[in-house]
């Protein structure tokens, strides 16, 4: 019984949630909503980086560096979910991050000479180019479905938005909405097969 009284008599409110901190940064700008905001997700953050720099200490540079990101791209974009867009955004970034580098890469004739830069052979590309291939195909094929089923397989997917909350944002009854999911998923995986058998 003792913490339902100790609910019942203390003013302490509950710490505020993601979207209440994204609303505070944008209207005021105080670095400190932003703090607290990133701190929660700065795990997420450095294994994302992880996964796509493969290494610990520039993953963690990456993470440093995507708070000054956040800080300005937050100011400038509507954000209904902050967990998803930050995947995304340092997604984004790691991707800059490594097409940067492989212009950057330098080997040296001898121990004494002046670095040139590389012109390699075609290498496989790796996880993350694949990644960004496969983002960019999906980004294509959505453009051929019909626009009601691009609308509900991108709130779906994309905004991870529920049944509920895509029928209220465009009108259709949930079973039209699952309707519109299903039959867009299964004609996106047509469209990107037959464009990958074209190539």
């Amino acid at each position: 019984m003792l913490p339902f009284f100790i609910k019942l008599f203390t003013n302490a409110k509950p710490p505020p949630d993601d979207q209440e901190l994204v609303r505070l940064y944008q209207e005021t700008g105080e670095l400190e909503h932003l703090g607290e905001l990133f701190q929660r997700h700065s795990k997420l953050v450095y294994l994302v980086c992880q996964k796509y720099l493969q290494d610990p200490e520039e993953s963690k540079d990456a993470t440093m560096q995507l708070f000054e990101h956040v800080s300005k791209a937050l100011l400038q974009h509507e954000v209904s979910n902050f967990k998803s867009w930050l995947h995304v955004t340092t997604r984004n970034f790691c991707l800059m991050q490594l097409r940067a580098n492989k212009h950057k890469k330098s080997v040296p004739l001898s121990d004494n000479a002046s670095p040139v830069m590389e012109n390699p052979e075609p290498l496989h590309p790796s996880d993350a180019e694949q990644s960004e291939k496969m983002e960019q195909a999906l980004h294509a094929a959505l453009k051929e479905l019909s626009p009601q089923q691009r609308e509900c397989v991108e709130l779906f997917y994309l905004q991870q938005k529920s049944y509920k909350e895509i029928g209220a944002l465009t009108g259709c009854d949930l079973n039209k909405v699952k309707s519109y999911i299903q039959n867009g998923k299964r004609n996106l995986k047509i469209i990107m097969e037959k464009n990958h058998a074209a190539r």
